[in-house]
Protein backbone atom coordinates (compact mmCIF):
# COMPACT_ATOMS: atom_id res chain seq x y z
CA UNK A 1 0.00 0.00 0.00
CA UNK A 2 1.23 3.47 -0.87
CA UNK A 3 0.18 6.69 0.85
CA UNK A 4 1.28 10.14 -0.30
CA UNK A 5 1.29 13.54 1.40
CA UNK A 6 2.55 16.95 0.31
CA UNK A 7 3.90 20.08 1.93
CA UNK A 8 4.72 23.54 0.59
CA UNK A 9 7.28 26.15 1.61
CA UNK A 10 6.52 29.44 3.31
CA UNK A 11 6.95 31.16 -0.07
CA UNK A 12 4.12 29.26 -1.72
CA UNK A 13 1.42 31.86 -2.49
CA UNK A 14 -1.29 30.10 -0.47
CA UNK A 15 1.04 29.82 2.51
CA UNK A 16 2.01 33.47 2.11
CA UNK A 17 -1.68 34.29 2.44
CA UNK A 18 -1.99 32.14 5.57
CA UNK A 19 1.04 33.80 7.17
CA UNK A 20 -0.24 37.31 6.44
CA UNK A 21 -3.66 36.48 7.89
CA UNK A 22 -2.06 35.06 11.03
CA UNK A 23 0.35 38.01 11.30
CA UNK A 24 -2.70 40.29 11.40
CA UNK A 25 -4.26 38.05 14.06
CA UNK A 26 -1.07 38.13 16.16
CA UNK A 27 -0.87 41.91 15.90
CA UNK A 28 -4.43 42.20 17.20
CA UNK A 29 -3.91 39.71 20.05
CA UNK A 30 -0.66 41.40 21.10
CA UNK A 31 -2.61 44.58 21.89
CA UNK A 32 -5.99 43.09 22.76
CA UNK A 33 -6.14 39.39 23.76
CA UNK A 34 -9.92 39.42 23.33
CA UNK A 35 -9.76 40.49 19.68
CA UNK A 36 -12.22 38.86 17.31
CA UNK A 37 -10.51 38.24 14.00
CA UNK A 38 -11.52 36.60 10.74
CA UNK A 39 -8.93 37.77 8.24
CA UNK A 40 -8.63 36.52 4.66
CA UNK A 41 -5.78 37.32 2.27
CA UNK A 42 -5.53 37.23 -1.52
CA UNK A 43 -2.24 37.63 -3.39
CA UNK A 44 -1.42 38.06 -7.03
CA UNK A 45 1.40 39.82 -8.90
CA UNK A 46 2.15 43.06 -7.07
CA UNK A 47 -1.03 42.96 -5.00
CA UNK A 48 -2.19 41.90 -1.52
CA UNK A 49 -5.87 42.19 -0.58
CA UNK A 50 -7.02 41.86 3.04
CA UNK A 51 -10.69 41.20 3.74
CA UNK A 52 -12.71 40.05 6.70
CA UNK A 53 -14.20 41.01 10.03
CA UNK A 54 -12.09 42.32 12.90
CA UNK A 55 -13.36 43.71 16.21
CA UNK A 56 -10.50 44.81 18.45
CA UNK A 57 -9.17 47.61 20.61
CA UNK A 58 -5.87 47.23 18.78
CA UNK A 59 -4.65 49.92 16.42
CA UNK A 60 -3.30 48.10 13.39
CA UNK A 61 -1.20 49.32 10.46
CA UNK A 62 -2.30 46.66 7.99
CA UNK A 63 0.05 47.59 5.11
CA UNK A 64 3.06 47.56 7.45
CA UNK A 65 2.17 44.07 8.73
CA UNK A 66 1.72 42.79 5.18
CA UNK A 67 5.06 44.19 4.00
CA UNK A 68 6.96 42.91 7.04
CA UNK A 69 5.52 39.42 6.61
CA UNK A 70 6.28 39.27 2.89
CA UNK A 71 9.84 40.42 3.57
CA UNK A 72 10.28 37.76 6.28
CA UNK A 73 9.11 35.13 3.83
CA UNK A 74 11.84 36.20 1.42
CA UNK A 75 10.20 38.21 -1.36
CA UNK A 76 12.20 41.45 -1.23
CA UNK A 77 13.36 41.59 -4.85
CA UNK A 78 11.01 42.57 -7.68
CA UNK A 79 12.94 40.41 -10.13
CA UNK A 80 11.69 37.35 -8.21
CA UNK A 81 8.10 38.24 -9.10
CA UNK A 82 7.02 39.87 -5.85
CA UNK A 83 8.42 42.64 -3.68
CA UNK A 84 7.47 43.55 -0.10
CA UNK A 85 8.40 47.19 -0.64
CA UNK A 86 6.45 47.95 -3.80
CA UNK A 87 3.43 45.61 -3.67
CA UNK A 88 0.05 47.31 -3.35
CA UNK A 89 -2.02 46.57 -0.24
CA UNK A 90 -5.81 46.90 -0.26
CA UNK A 91 -7.98 46.50 2.85
CA UNK A 92 -11.65 45.57 3.04
CA UNK A 93 -12.00 44.91 6.77
CA UNK A 94 -15.18 45.46 8.80
CA UNK A 95 -16.28 44.60 12.33
CA UNK A 96 -17.59 41.19 13.32
CA UNK A 97 -21.32 40.72 12.82
CA UNK A 98 -23.14 41.70 16.04
CA UNK A 99 -25.31 38.59 15.67
CA UNK A 100 -22.24 36.33 15.81
CA UNK A 101 -20.68 38.42 18.58
CA UNK A 102 -23.82 38.06 20.70
CA UNK A 103 -23.71 34.26 20.45
CA UNK A 104 -20.03 34.12 21.36
CA UNK A 105 -20.18 36.71 24.16
CA UNK A 106 -23.43 35.47 25.69
CA UNK A 107 -23.09 31.78 25.03
CA UNK A 108 -25.09 29.12 26.80
CA UNK A 109 -24.99 29.46 30.63
CA UNK A 110 -22.81 32.55 30.36
CA UNK A 111 -19.83 30.71 28.88
CA UNK A 112 -17.99 31.70 25.72
CA UNK A 113 -19.99 30.25 22.84
CA UNK A 114 -18.51 28.64 19.76
CA UNK A 115 -17.98 31.16 16.97
CA UNK A 116 -19.54 28.83 14.40
CA UNK A 117 -20.98 25.38 13.92
CA UNK A 118 -18.89 22.55 12.52
CA UNK A 119 -16.89 19.41 13.19
CA UNK A 120 -13.16 19.20 13.83
CA UNK A 121 -10.78 16.25 13.82
CA UNK A 122 -7.54 15.40 15.58
CA UNK A 123 -5.26 12.48 14.79
CA UNK A 124 -2.18 10.72 16.15
CA UNK A 125 -0.30 7.50 15.38
CA UNK A 126 3.00 5.79 16.14
CA UNK A 127 4.68 6.23 12.76
CA UNK A 128 7.04 8.99 13.91
CA UNK A 129 8.42 10.24 17.25
CA UNK A 130 6.04 13.20 16.96
CA UNK A 131 3.11 10.74 16.74
CA UNK A 132 2.28 11.99 13.26
CA UNK A 133 1.80 10.16 9.94
CA UNK A 134 5.16 9.61 8.28
CA UNK A 135 4.32 10.95 4.79
CA UNK A 136 3.36 14.45 5.98
CA UNK A 137 6.22 14.69 8.49
CA UNK A 138 8.78 13.80 5.81
CA UNK A 139 7.20 16.24 3.36
CA UNK A 140 7.43 19.02 5.97
CA UNK A 141 11.07 18.15 6.65
CA UNK A 142 11.85 18.60 2.96
CA UNK A 143 10.07 21.94 2.56
CA UNK A 144 11.59 23.29 5.77
CA UNK A 145 14.95 22.05 4.49
CA UNK A 146 14.48 23.98 1.24
CA UNK A 147 13.96 27.15 3.26
CA UNK A 148 17.05 26.53 5.40
CA UNK A 149 19.22 25.93 2.32
CA UNK A 150 17.94 29.18 0.81
CA UNK A 151 18.17 31.34 3.92
CA UNK A 152 21.63 30.08 4.87
CA UNK A 153 22.94 30.88 1.40
CA UNK A 154 24.19 27.33 0.90
CA UNK A 155 22.08 27.13 -2.26
CA UNK A 156 21.78 30.80 -3.15
CA UNK A 157 19.91 30.12 -6.38
CA UNK A 158 16.83 28.89 -4.50
CA UNK A 159 13.78 31.14 -4.32
CA UNK A 160 10.98 31.13 -1.69
CA UNK A 161 8.32 29.09 -3.54
CA UNK A 162 8.52 25.31 -3.40
CA UNK A 163 6.76 22.00 -2.82
CA UNK A 164 7.57 18.48 -1.68
CA UNK A 165 5.64 15.23 -1.83
CA UNK A 166 6.50 11.90 -0.21
CA UNK A 167 4.99 8.48 -0.91
CA UNK A 168 5.49 5.86 1.81
CA UNK A 169 5.10 2.14 1.16
CA UNK A 170 3.24 0.38 3.98
CA UNK A 171 3.07 -3.29 4.86
CA UNK A 172 -0.32 -4.50 3.63
CA UNK A 173 -0.94 -6.59 6.74
CA UNK A 174 0.55 -4.60 9.62
CA UNK A 175 0.05 -1.17 7.99
CA UNK A 176 3.51 -0.20 9.27
CA UNK A 177 5.79 2.02 7.11
CA UNK A 178 8.39 0.00 5.19
CA UNK A 179 10.25 2.41 2.93
CA UNK A 180 10.16 5.66 1.01
CA UNK A 181 8.74 4.81 -2.40
CA UNK A 182 8.78 8.20 -4.18
CA UNK A 183 10.01 11.72 -3.42
CA UNK A 184 8.92 14.76 -5.41
CA UNK A 185 10.56 18.17 -4.89
CA UNK A 186 9.85 21.30 -6.93
CA UNK A 187 11.55 24.58 -6.11
CA UNK A 188 11.58 28.04 -7.60
CA UNK A 189 15.10 28.97 -8.70
CA UNK A 190 17.27 31.58 -10.36
CA UNK A 191 17.23 31.63 -14.13
CA UNK A 192 20.96 30.94 -14.58
CA UNK A 193 21.18 27.62 -12.72
CA UNK A 194 20.94 24.34 -14.62
CA UNK A 195 18.37 21.67 -13.93
CA UNK A 196 21.20 19.16 -13.54
CA UNK A 197 22.78 21.18 -10.73
CA UNK A 198 19.45 21.62 -8.95
CA UNK A 199 18.74 17.89 -9.10
CA UNK A 200 22.21 16.93 -7.90
CA UNK A 201 22.22 19.46 -5.06
CA UNK A 202 18.74 18.66 -3.79
CA UNK A 203 19.29 14.92 -3.87
CA UNK A 204 22.43 15.15 -1.76
CA UNK A 205 21.89 18.26 0.37
CA UNK A 206 18.15 18.00 0.93
CA UNK A 207 16.61 14.58 0.40
CA UNK A 208 19.45 12.41 1.68
CA UNK A 209 20.17 14.89 4.46
CA UNK A 210 16.58 15.09 5.70
CA UNK A 211 15.15 11.58 5.22
CA UNK A 212 16.33 8.47 7.13
CA UNK A 213 18.91 6.54 5.10
CA UNK A 214 17.42 3.20 6.15
CA UNK A 215 14.13 4.09 4.43
CA UNK A 216 15.77 5.07 1.13
CA UNK A 217 16.94 2.31 -1.20
CA UNK A 218 18.03 1.67 -4.76
CA UNK A 219 14.41 1.52 -5.91
CA UNK A 220 13.31 4.83 -4.38
CA UNK A 221 12.07 7.13 -7.14
CA UNK A 222 13.10 10.81 -7.20
CA UNK A 223 11.39 13.57 -9.18
CA UNK A 224 13.27 16.84 -8.67
CA UNK A 225 11.90 19.84 -10.58
CA UNK A 226 10.29 17.39 -12.99
CA UNK A 227 9.14 20.09 -15.43
CA UNK A 228 12.77 21.18 -15.83
CA UNK A 229 12.12 24.87 -15.08
CA UNK A 230 10.55 26.80 -12.19
CA UNK A 231 11.72 30.41 -12.46
CA UNK A 232 8.33 32.13 -12.25
CA UNK A 233 6.86 31.39 -8.84
CA UNK A 234 5.15 32.88 -5.82
CA UNK A 235 2.15 35.18 -6.43
CA UNK A 236 3.41 35.92 -9.94
CA UNK A 237 3.06 32.26 -10.88
CA UNK A 238 -0.19 31.55 -9.04
CA UNK A 239 -2.75 33.43 -6.97
CA UNK A 240 -2.62 32.79 -3.24
CA UNK A 241 -5.58 32.51 -0.86
CA UNK A 242 -5.93 31.95 2.87
CA UNK A 243 -7.16 28.48 3.78
CA UNK A 244 -6.33 26.59 0.59
CA UNK A 245 -3.78 24.25 2.18
CA UNK A 246 -5.84 22.66 4.95
CA UNK A 247 -4.49 19.15 4.32
CA UNK A 248 -0.91 20.43 4.40
CA UNK A 249 -1.82 22.15 7.67
CA UNK A 250 -3.07 18.96 9.31
CA UNK A 251 -2.26 15.28 8.64
CA UNK A 252 -1.55 15.10 4.92
CA UNK A 253 -4.86 13.36 4.29
CA UNK A 254 -4.17 10.49 6.69
CA UNK A 255 -6.71 11.76 9.22
CA UNK A 256 -10.09 13.21 8.30
CA UNK A 257 -10.72 16.94 8.10
CA UNK A 258 -13.83 18.90 9.05
CA UNK A 259 -13.28 21.38 6.22
CA UNK A 260 -12.60 24.57 8.18
CA UNK A 261 -9.30 26.40 7.68
CA UNK A 262 -7.25 27.72 10.60
CA UNK A 263 -5.29 30.81 9.60
CA UNK A 264 -6.63 34.29 10.26
CA UNK A 265 -9.14 33.06 12.85
CA UNK A 266 -9.09 33.97 16.54
CA UNK A 267 -9.60 31.09 19.00
CA UNK A 268 -13.33 31.63 19.50
CA UNK A 269 -13.56 30.08 16.04
CA UNK A 270 -13.69 26.38 16.89
CA UNK A 271 -12.45 25.55 13.39
CA UNK A 272 -9.09 26.36 14.90
CA UNK A 273 -9.24 25.94 18.68
CA UNK A 274 -11.23 22.69 18.70
CA UNK A 275 -8.97 21.18 16.02
CA UNK A 276 -6.01 21.95 18.26
CA UNK A 277 -7.78 20.34 21.23
CA UNK A 278 -8.68 17.27 19.15
CA UNK A 279 -5.00 16.83 18.24
CA UNK A 280 -4.04 17.29 21.91
CA UNK A 281 -6.47 14.56 22.92
CA UNK A 282 -5.46 12.11 20.19
CA UNK A 283 -1.76 12.58 20.87
CA UNK A 284 -2.15 11.94 24.58
CA UNK A 285 -4.30 8.87 23.98
CA UNK A 286 -1.55 7.34 21.83
CA UNK A 287 1.23 8.52 24.16
CA UNK A 288 -0.61 6.86 27.06
CA UNK A 289 -0.50 3.57 25.09
CA UNK A 290 -4.26 3.35 25.07
CA UNK A 291 -4.16 2.89 21.27
CA UNK A 292 -1.68 2.87 18.40
CA UNK A 293 -3.84 5.15 16.25
CA UNK A 294 -6.44 7.60 17.42
CA UNK A 295 -8.81 10.00 15.70
CA UNK A 296 -10.97 12.39 17.70
CA UNK A 297 -13.99 14.26 16.36
CA UNK A 298 -15.47 17.25 18.17
CA UNK A 299 -18.59 19.03 16.90
CA UNK A 300 -20.09 22.37 17.95
CA UNK A 301 -23.14 24.56 17.45
CA UNK A 302 -22.74 28.33 17.06
CA UNK A 303 -23.21 30.15 20.36
CA UNK A 304 -23.09 26.92 22.40
CA UNK A 305 -20.03 26.39 24.57
CA UNK A 306 -19.96 22.60 24.96
CA UNK A 307 -19.53 20.19 22.04
CA UNK A 308 -22.66 18.55 20.69
CA UNK A 309 -20.70 15.33 20.15
CA UNK A 310 -17.37 13.73 21.04
CA UNK A 311 -16.14 10.67 19.14
CA UNK A 312 -12.95 8.66 19.71
CA UNK A 313 -11.92 6.09 17.10
CA UNK A 314 -8.88 3.83 17.30
CA UNK A 315 -9.26 1.70 14.14
CA UNK A 316 -9.00 -1.57 16.01
CA UNK A 317 -5.78 -0.60 17.83
CA UNK A 318 -7.27 0.21 21.26
CA UNK A 319 -5.76 -1.53 24.29
CA UNK A 320 -8.94 -0.87 26.28
CA UNK A 321 -12.57 -0.42 25.29
CA UNK A 322 -13.07 2.68 23.12
CA UNK A 323 -16.07 3.70 25.21
CA UNK A 324 -13.87 3.90 28.29
CA UNK A 325 -11.34 5.99 26.38
CA UNK A 326 -14.07 8.41 25.30
CA UNK A 327 -15.33 8.66 28.89
CA UNK A 328 -11.79 9.37 30.12
CA UNK A 329 -11.35 12.03 27.45
CA UNK A 330 -14.48 13.86 28.62
CA UNK A 331 -13.23 13.66 32.20
CA UNK A 332 -9.65 14.82 31.58
CA UNK A 333 -9.87 17.41 28.81
CA UNK A 334 -11.73 20.76 28.87
CA UNK A 335 -14.02 20.84 25.86
CA UNK A 336 -16.02 24.05 26.16
CA UNK A 337 -14.86 26.87 23.92
CA UNK A 338 -13.59 29.15 26.67
CA UNK A 339 -11.90 26.32 28.56
CA UNK A 340 -10.05 25.19 25.41
CA UNK A 341 -8.81 28.74 24.85
CA UNK A 342 -7.49 28.97 28.42
CA UNK A 343 -6.04 25.45 28.57
CA UNK A 344 -4.05 25.89 25.35
CA UNK A 345 -3.10 29.54 25.87
CA UNK A 346 -4.73 30.67 22.65
CA UNK A 347 -5.09 34.36 23.43
CA UNK A 348 -1.38 34.92 22.87
CA UNK A 349 0.19 36.05 19.56
CA UNK A 350 1.55 32.60 18.63
CA UNK A 351 -0.18 31.96 15.36
CA UNK A 352 2.02 33.27 12.55
CA UNK A 353 4.56 30.52 13.14
CA UNK A 354 1.83 27.88 12.80
CA UNK A 355 1.05 29.06 9.27
CA UNK A 356 3.88 27.22 7.48
CA UNK A 357 5.11 23.61 7.75
CA UNK A 358 2.01 22.32 9.53
CA UNK A 359 0.15 23.09 12.73
CA UNK A 360 0.86 19.66 14.24
CA UNK A 361 3.91 17.58 15.07
CA UNK A 362 6.17 20.58 15.70
CA UNK A 363 7.20 19.78 19.26
CA UNK A 364 10.02 22.35 19.43
CA UNK A 365 7.73 25.33 18.78
CA UNK A 366 6.13 25.35 22.23
CA UNK A 367 2.59 24.71 20.99
CA UNK A 368 0.53 23.57 23.98
CA UNK A 369 -1.51 21.12 21.90
CA UNK A 370 1.68 19.12 21.22
CA UNK A 371 2.35 18.39 24.90
CA UNK A 372 1.97 14.87 26.27
CA UNK A 373 1.12 16.03 29.77
CA UNK A 374 -2.24 14.26 30.14
CA UNK A 375 -0.91 10.72 29.89
CA UNK A 376 -1.11 9.91 33.59
CA UNK A 377 -4.46 11.64 33.98
CA UNK A 378 -5.91 9.50 31.18
CA UNK A 379 -4.53 6.31 32.69
CA UNK A 380 -5.91 7.23 36.10
CA UNK A 381 -9.30 8.05 34.63
CA UNK A 382 -9.54 4.66 32.97
CA UNK A 383 -7.98 2.77 35.86
CA UNK A 384 -4.64 1.06 36.17
CA UNK A 385 -6.17 -2.40 35.93
CA UNK A 386 -7.87 -1.63 32.64
CA UNK A 387 -4.70 -0.22 31.10
CA UNK A 388 -2.53 -3.15 32.12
Amino acid sequence: MLFTSESVTQGHPDKMADQISDAVLDACLAQDPNSRVACETLLKTGLVVLAGEITSKAVIDYPAIVRKTVEQIGYADATWGFDATTCAVMCAVEQQSPDIAMGVDEGEKGETGAGDQGMMFGYACRETPELMPMPIMFAHQLTAGLTRLRESGELDYLRPDGKAQVSIEYDDETLQPKRVHTVVVSTQHAEDVTTEQIRSDLLEKLIKAELPAELLDSETIYHINPTGRFVVGGPMGDAGLTGRKIIVDTYGGMGRHGGGAFSGKDPTKVDRSAAYMARYIAKNVVAADLADRCEVQLAYAIGVAAPVSVLVQTFGTAKVDETRIAEAVREVFPLTTGAIIEALGLRKPIFQKTAAYGHFGRENEGFAWEKKDKVEALKNAIGAAAVS
